[in-house]
Order: C-alpha cells, then structure tokens, then sequence
C-alpha cells in the first residue's frame, strides 16, 4: 500500500519540486488566502461560492452543501486559515491535512531522529578510537558539528518562509540527509575501520590518509546540513495540517506538538539504547548503516503523503521587508503622529494574499514603527497610484516586525534553560562516570541514564495530555488549561528543583568518595542510581519547556515566518550549549587556585561539583524572575477575526 501511494504520488512529488515558486500556480493561491470570511467568500472562485452558498444558505441550502455521507451540515468544506493543497487550490478538510497527514511526519520525525542521533550519540567516541584524536580535539569537534547543526536550521527556516515553501524544504533536505548518511556509511566501511572490528576500545584502528579524512567529514556535515535544515520546518509543516481557525482542528494542533516531542524522544532512545550499543561495542558499520536506512524510510513516508499536505506560500524574504520598515520609519522621524491607527495604510487584501500571509491588526508598542505605514503626500508616484515600498509600508508588514521584537525577550530568556538541560549531556555523565556504576553485577554505561529522561519525557507527555490538561480546563473553566507562556514558566522552576537535585546527590556523592569503594579510583561508593531524580525532573522539565516553546513561537510568529519560530528553539539550545561552556570556563578560572583545583577538575573528588550545580539553580531561579516580568509584558498577535480569547491568555495573567 506504501509503495503504491509512493508510486501515485511521484509525478506529483516531480512537478512540485520543479516548479518555480507557489505564489505563481494559481488564482486559487490568492483567493484561499484572503484575510477576513468575506474577503474569502468574495475572492474565491465561483464554483467554491457556490459551494458555501448551498452549505451556508441557512433552511434554503440543500444536500449538495453537505459532507458526503453526512446528515448535518458542517461548517466548511475548506481551511479557514488560507492553506492550499499541492495544485494551490483551497484546502479541503476532508481530502487533506488533519491526523492522517499529521501521523506520517510523526512517524518521519522518530525515524529522522533515531537516524541523527544513531551518529551523534557517539561521535566523539568514533572521533577518538577509529580517528585517533585525542578527548579535546573529538570534543572540540563535536561541538563544532553540534552547532553547525543549530546553524543550518536559520538557513532552512529562511529558504521555507522566503522562497521554497515547507514541504520543499522538508524533501530537499532530508534527501540530503540521506546522501550525507549513505557517503558515512561507505567511508566508514571502506576506508576507516580498518582492521575489521576496530575501533571497540580495545583494537585500534590504523593511520587515515587526508582524502579519506576529508570524505568523513564531508559526510558528517551533509548529515548537519539535512538534519538542520530539516528539523525547524517539519515541526512547523505538521502544524500546518491543522486549521487553528476551526476550534476541533485547534484543539488538535495544539496536541500535535506534546505528540511530536515525544516521538523525537522515543526516536532518540532507540539510538541510545540499541544503536549506540552496536556502536560502543565497535560495530561502527552496521550502525551507520541503520541510521541511513532509518532516514530513507522517514524520507518515503514523507513523500508518500504528498498528495495529503496542506501548503501555505512563502512570503517572500523577510529582510527585505523588514529593511523596508525600518527605513520608511526613518524617514519619516519627523512626521507627527496622529492618535490611533485610522491614518495606517493596510494593503485591500490581494497584495497581501498573494505573500502567503494573514492580515495583522494594529497594536499600540513600537509606536515609532508605525510611521512607516504613516500615509503622507509623497508615499505614491505622482504618474501612478502603485506605493513605493520603501516609503510606505502595510500595517501587518510593520507589526511582524514589532512581533519578532516582542518574542525576542522570551527567547532570550529560554537560553539558561538550555544551559541546564545541556549538562545532561556532559556533567551529568561525568558525575555518572565518579559513582558506583556497578547494578546486581551488571555495569551501567553512564551516558545511558540519559534514557531515564526519555522515559521521563513520554510518561509526562502522557500525563499532561491525559490527566493534567483535562483537570485544569475544568479548573479554569475555559476550555484551555495553561498557556503555552504559563507552561514555560512551570518548565523553570522544575529545572531549578533538577539543580538541587543534582547538587545533593553530588553532595552525597563527595561524602561517599573512593574511601570504603574497592576498586573505584577516584570515584564514590554511591550508586549511580542516585542519579535517577535528576533526569527524571529533566524529562519533565522539558515537556513543559520545550512543548510550549514550539507551540508559542509556532503560534505567535507570523504566517511569513512560521519557520523561523521554531528555529528560535533551535537556537535556543544552541547558544545554551556555549553559554555552558563559557560558564565552565569561566567559574574555573575564579575557583581554580594554587590550593584548589577549582570546583569542576578532572578528579571530581577534589573538587565542588555541587557548588555549580547550585549555581545553574541560583541562575536559573533569577532567569524565572526575568522571564515572569517579561511574559507579563508580552502582548499577543492579534490576527484579523483571532484575537479575543487568545489576547485574554497572554495579557495579564499570563504566568506562574
């Protein structure tokens, strides 16, 4: 049945890919995205009125404006939210989009991660046996890949929203994503692990030429450049399959995020379990291997829905746009302004279809940005009535600006989460690494805790969706239970009793050293099991944290901009893993001593882990303090005919 669809959907897939840009298809592109019902019942085409007509023609409409198969009528046969489907006619709900749509990136998202993290999880240790680089060189390596990977998402999330549309994006670079797995695999097989089964810790693997290096890292970084450009546009791509106009579609695209966090989890514990296993154990090969065949599978699934996607057009390159605002605005510094927005130029509804966007209304911030949509004498030609845009600019043109300006201090404040969730991937395994390791005789990899996160984070999901979101909407009695800013600020304060949590057990652990441990050098006779309450408050954390952030920079970014919002989350964490690393760097050179090594050395016995640990806690506590002062200043978008209930959740009372 998949190889069939695969099949029908080719020529599809063909045309898709090679024409030049969405907005050009067809008028249906510009009519489907008309700002307001009425714009869009007059825009449309006459046999999609006559359609709404029959369906909303009150007792006169007859059958034929009813859903097939139906004996009531509904409320529209297509997306109210200006997605077309891949020919760029308007959306039907019944033909495209919703769970069928949304269930196969989710499947794609657990196979693409499985397939990433199946060669990050152990690169560095790939770096140091087969390459034989030393601990700081394949650290310093990794690191640099690692950020690449965040990197490329900016570029991925820019080619989506400015020229290639989502699906493009997706299928272009998860192609390359495979290409980058594919040349790994083979490099690795052919020309690295030699001799056979080395590169297990115990068989060193012999001197590499500079071609052969050179194609390795070639590979690694196709596989960031796929991964990368992939990742912030997919998660966007499947909020797309949800029409947040029609109230049950809302319902479900705000689900579709705690779903997709879990299956980028469940993902990523099969690599850290089984992949990673094959790898530590030197089968390099064979998980290489797997992890191409994964990202090939979620490639296929991905295009075996083609013909099922709701598309939404790119509007064009964002800089542009928001270059022009900032000089009309100049311009215009001396031109008074008058009180309210009546004198604000917004575009009739075609020019601003046609970019792939909703209208935005008028806000009262940033009112020195306003001017640029200030109408004055010299704001058209005098041969012609077309504005020069970069003399006068719309009202939605002038507050994308204004609402990337309002994200950026939430975003800002999310970096010292990130800072606290990357120490599980490095001081957590090197407490791990000082603690009693050894479970009823069998050994525990340090770095496999890092499953009981996973873990943390599908039970939690679980939770909230089941049995916590249900309790607080009859709580609140509004149908919503906690806003996506409400959650993030419940994600802090998780992440602060995580640092505590940590601080003790390394308190306890310095108590217990080596003394009365045989055979642990310079390690503790406390159970690395200790460890568990930290990784599980981790995992919770980041169903709160990392849930609602995908959800409100999806939801709060405009439609040009979609993808970019959840580049935002991507860049979050990566400027979290170099803060971490300044801040390491930093607290050694104040703690380390003639008498003291400092509080993070390379025999932990001798040093203050805990003290740091606390440190994140205290850093992190007042990170709260800021980020509750600038949610309560945060004011939502406000969408022409969606406002109202969604200003109520971010105005106010909008956090912890």
């Amino acid at each position: 049945t998949l190889l069939s669809s695969l099949i029908t959907s080719f020529p599809h897939i063909l045309l898709f890919l090679l024409q030049p840009s969405p907005q050009h298809r067809s008028i249906y592109v510009v009519d489907a995205m008309a700002t307001t019902e009425e714009h869009r019942m007059a825009e449309q085409p006459r046999v999609v009125m006559e359609l709404v007509e029959k369906k909303t023609g009150g007792e006169g409409g007859d059958a034929t404006g009813r859903a097939k198969g139906s004996s009531k009528e509904e409320p529209s046969y297509y997306t109210l939210d200006g997605s077309v489907d891949l020919k760029g006619r308007p959306a039907m709900k019944a033909t495209t989009g919703g769970w069928t749509a949304g269930f196969l990136i989710l499947v794609n998202q657990g196979l693409a991660t499985l397939a990433f993290f199946g060669v990050g999880v152990n690169l560095v240790l790939f770096l140091t046996r087969v390459l034989q680089q030393s601990n700081a060189d394949a650290a310093n390596n990794v690191s640099k890949w690692t950020g690449t990977v965040y990197l490329f998402s900016l570029v991925g999330a820019f080619l989506s929203d400015s020229y290639w549309g989502r699906y493009k994006t997706c299928a272009v670079f998860q192609a390359i994503f495979v290409v980058g797995l594919v040349l790994l695999s083979f490099s690795s097989y052919i020309f690295l692990l030699k001799p056979k089964g080395c590169g297990d810790g115990q068989t060193a693997c012999g001197p590499r030429s500079t071609l052969e290096t050179g194609i390795f890292y070639l590979s690694i970084y196709l596989v960031a450049l796929g991964n990368g450009g992939y990742q912030p546009n997919i998660a966007t791509f499947g909020a797309d399959q949800f029409d947040e106009e029609d109230p049950r579609e809302a319902h479900s695209k705000v689900a579709f995020f705690s779903y997709f966090y879990l299956a980028l989890n469940l993902g990523s514990l099969f690599s850290n379990t089984f992949l990673g296993y094959f790898e530590d154990e030197g089968i390099w090969a064979l998980g290489f291997w797997a992890s191409a065949g994964s990202a090939f599978l979620a490639l296929v699934l991905f295009l075996a829905g083609t013909t099922r996607y709701r598309h939404f057009n790119p509007s064009g390159n964002p800089l542009s746009r928001v270059s022009q605002v900032l000089v009309a605005a100049s311009r215009k510094w001396t031109v008074g302004m008058p009180p309210g927005g009546d004198y604000l130029y917004e575009d009739g509804g075609k020019e601003l279809a046609a970019g792939g966007g909703r209208k935005i209304l008028h806000t009262t911030g940033f009112r020195f940005l306003d001017r640029a949509a200030l109408v004055v004498s010299d704001d058209f030609g005098a041969q012609s009535s077309k504005r020069d845009p970069w003399r006068l600019c719309t009202i939605t043109q002038v507050e994308e600006l204004k609402c990337v300006l309002r994200l950026l201090p939430i975003w800002l404040c999310t970096i010292i989460y990130s800072v606290v969730f990357t120490q599980m991937a490095s001081l957590f395994v090197e407490q791990g690494a000082a603690m009693k390791t050894t479970v009823g005789g069998f050994r525990v990899p340090p770095a496999s805790m890092s499953a009981f996160d996973i873990l943390s984070v599908a039970v939690f999901i679980i939770f909230y969706r089941r049995l916590l979101h249900p309790v607080l909407c009859r709580l609140r009695k509004d149908g919503r239970g906690l806003t996506e800013l409400q959650r993030m600020g419940v994600g802090l304060i998780i992440a602060v009793i995580a640092m505590i949590a940590a601080g003790t057990v390394e308190h306890y652990r310095l108590k217990y050293d080596s003394a009365g441990c045989r055979g642990c050098a310079n390690s503790s006779s406390l159970s690395i099991l200790w460890q568990v309450p930290q990784y599980v408050l981790i995992g919770a954390s980041e169903v709160f944290m990392y849930v609602g952030q995908l959800e409100f920079f999806n939801g709060q970014t405009p439609d040009g901009l979609k993808s970019f919002g959840s580049a935002l989350c991507m860049t979050s964490i990566s400027l979290g893993n170099y803060v971490s690393s300044l801040l390491v760097t930093v607290v050694m050179d104040i703690t380390a001593t003639d008498s003291s090594p400092g509080w993070i050395p390379g025999n932990l016995n001798r040093g203050h882990m805990d003290r740091f640990y606390f440190l994140l806690a205290a850093m992190t506590s007042v990170d709260f303090v800021l980020y509750v002062a600038c949610a309560k200043w945060y004011k939502c978008i406000k969408l022409e005919g969606k406002c109202g209930d969604d200003e109520e959740d971010y105005d106010g009372d909008s956090t912890v």
